[in-house]
């Protein structure tokens, strides 16, 4: 069987000529931003300008006019912007979403008839061709626009045929039809020739820090200054000004529910602890409650509210975890058992994520006997409770282990009540779904920047986040370390690995988080080789003296006040790596689309040597010679210094083994 022969297949050719006729005879392609064609929303933030792209042609050489259309969902009527041809087919316009909300728009073409004859008709008079016909043909244009006009549109039309009617010389007449003047009184009343519309595109627009956020990890049992003593939501209020000190605009909690007995885990997460364990929080449920309740020893829920009320004073958002696994204490599992799969025995299977088992934990099965609508609509409710105790910010636990559809909806209906929340996808997996993931809803994703540590490895990844299709449906939230993953390369490397850790991820994206215990550089692990902290935080109180000697508490908040004070820094989008002739150093740059802010960074990645090297300053970014002179500014130091030239020189020790410059055209 030929492929002409195949079922459905579609040809042109089984058109007639007059329903040919009718199809576009200008081609749309190539919009940005996409993703998957339209399938998804791409993601931006209000305020902020949207950069519309497309490839735009058609047959002949008529000149084309194109722009975009652009709305909030729900609004009747189309906002208007144009788009500019730069070179090959490519156009390029922006507009700017005021508000968080979902938006549309569209991208549309049509033959410039204006556009062309004007172009024509000056080619023409340049080789001093005769026009006679040509300005009665400029005429009838103008006449035919009138004919279209309504309203104010006439009174510039009427003025311009008079002034052809005055204009004696042919060169006075063509001068009226080149002027600006005719120009601005055609374009109201464009005949929009063969206009041509693209498909409409999805734009999810959300609040600024859902790109721009430091976020701050910590266990509220553990802010207590006894290991046998529970730390309070009234013990975190007390923590509150050390974490907006260092800079932090988002703290966030583990789950903060009842722990359930059954299986509980011990220290180093043993089986069998008994009541006086305090268990992992991730095992949810117990006679107290279930996802909806607070874990009694840490307060009531009305202490939960002060909590947040206090960090709203400090400047600081609460985001809580929302894990969907249960403890088989959960009232779930007696009150709504057909959410669940049983086995034959009746029993149920604990969770497990090989070589990782959790005793202590089962889960809900999304399919299962009377999960829908129910299980699905309770869980929406565990969601909107919270937000309704003024929590705008959910991390989910592990979010690829359940179901894509499901997120697609409970973000959908969450957000279309409060397009405020925001969502943030703790998924190390396959990179195809992890933009999944992105792309259904999530504002924010874990990444794989926790296991990039070599120049290679950075560049490649940096790149990968600044291109289609990650830079439209993929926020990277760089962690630089979890209660769950004590990355090798800071279980050897002392201070200076988590000075470096804590620049790479501070200047290589807007969103970055980091654990407690990180500013005292905790880094033991469980055993040599294994992520896994030793007397994890998982499973017992963990006070801790954060002003202890070593603790890199001020670098941290002079990392993040950089990043308040620039705004290049805001974002992941828009890093270039440049070049440094030195593999242990990487070198790269951030900058705003009008280089007002460019900033420099060189980061040592060696947490065991000084490193040194030669490196180019971008002056073609800048537009100057490879013999300009400029100006820097060291933003950790607030030393400053003029530059000759484009080759330089760095050496970046262990006490401070980066550097993050601000680099100026003048003074």
């Amino acid at each position: 069987m030929s492929n002409t022969d195949l079922p459905g297949s579609f040809s042109a050719l089984s058109l007639d000529p007059a329903t040919a006729a009718q199809t576009p005879r200008i081609a749309i392609e190539s919009v940005t931003p996409a993703v998957d064609n339209g399938q998804f929303a791409a993601k931006g933030i209000a305020g902020r300008v949207v950069e519309v792209t497309a490839k735009i042609f058609a047959d002949g050489h008529d000149k084309l006019a194109a722009s975009v259309l652009w709305r909030q969902e729900g609004e009747e009527n189309w906002q208007q912007a144009p788009l500019t041809l730069e070179t090959n087919d490519l156009w390029r316009g922006r507009f700017t979403p005021p508000a968080v909300g979902r938006y549309e728009f569209v991208v549309q073409a049509w033959w410039d008839v204006w556009g062309t004859y004007r172009y024509e008709i000056e080619k023409k008079y340049a080789a001093g061709v005769g026009l006679n016909l040509e300005l009665q043909e400029g005429r009838i244009h103008v006449e035919q626009a009138l004919s279209r006009a309504e309203g104010e549109q006439r009174g510039p039309l009427e003025a311009l045929l008079q002034r052809l009617d005055q204009a004696g010389s042919e060169g006075d007449k063509v001068a009226v039809l080149l002027a600006g003047e005719a120009s601005q009184a055609m374009a109201p009343v464009d005949a929009y020739v063969h206009l041509t519309h693209s498909i409409e595109y999805p734009l999810d627009i959300e609040r600024l820090r859902a790109e721009f956020a430091s976020w701050y990890e910590l266990f509220p049992r553990s802010i207590t200054d006894d290991p046998q003593r529970h730390g309070t939501f009234r013990n975190v209020i007390g923590e509150l000004p050390r974490v907006r000190d260092m800079g932090f605009d988002v703290l966030y909690f583990p789950p903060i529910h009842p722990i359930g007995l059954a299986h509980r885990k011990g220290k180093n997460n043993t089986l069998g602890a008994g009541a006086d364990q305090p268990g992992s929080p991730y095992a949810i449920g117990s006679p107290d409650g279930g996802h909806d309740a607070v874990h009694p020893e840490l307060g009531t829920l009305e202490d939960f509210r002060a909590l947040v009320a206090a960090a709203a004073d400090h400047g600081l958002e609460i985001a809580l975890d929302f894990a969907i696994q249960c403890s088989p204490d959960h009232p779930w599992l007696k009150e709504h058992p057909g959410w669940f799969s049983w086995r034959p025995d009746g029993s149920m299977r604990y969770a497990e994520n090989p070589p990782k088992k959790y005793q202590d934990i089962v889960n809900v099965d999304f399919y299962a006997k009377d999960a829908v609508p129910d299980l699905w609509l309770a869980l929406r409710d565990v969601v909107w409770h919270w937000v309704e105790q003024g929590v705008k910010i959910f991390r989910v636990d592990n979010p690829h282990t359940k179901p894509l559809p499901f997120w697609e909806w409970l973000i959908a209906d969450i957000r279309g009540r409060d397009a405020d929340v925001m969502f943030l996808a703790e998924a190390f997996t396959k990179p195809a779904m992890m933009a999944r993931l992105g792309k259904v809803g999530y504002s924010q994703s874990y990444t794989y920047f926790t296991w990039r540590n070599t120049k290679a490895e950075l560049t490649e990844y940096f790149t990968q986040l600044n291109e289609a299709p990650l830079r439209d449906c993929y926020r990277p939230n760089f962690f630089v370390n979890t209660p769950d993953i004590n990355p090798g390369f800071l279980q050897t490397s002392g201070r200076p690995g988590f000075l470096i850790r804590a620049a790479l991820a501070t200047m290589g994206s807007g969103l970055w988080g980091m654990y407690a215990g990180f500013e005292l550089c905790e880094g033991a692990p469980l055993t040599p080789g294994k992520e896994e902290y030793l007397d994890s935080e998982k499973y017992e109180l963990r006070p801790r003296d954060f002003y202890a000697p070593g603790n890199i508490m001020g670098e941290i908040a002079q990392l993040n006040r950089i990043r308040r004070q620039n705004p290049a820094l805001q974002t992941h989008l828009g890093l270039k790596v440049y070049t440094c002739w030195n593999d242990q150093i990487l070198y790269f740059g951030k900058r705003t689309d009008d280089l007002g802010n460019f900033i420099l960074v060189a980061i040592n990645l060696d947490p065991f040597n000084a490193q040194e090297g030669h490196f180019e300053l971008p002056l073609w970014e800048l537009g100057l010679d490879d013999h300009a002179t400029t100006y820097g500014e060291d933003l950790m130091t607030g030393h400053r210094w003029a530059w000759h030239g484009k080759t330089q020189w760095t050496r970046l020790e262990l006490s401070m083994p980066f550097g993050i410059w601000r680099i100026q055209a003048g003074h």
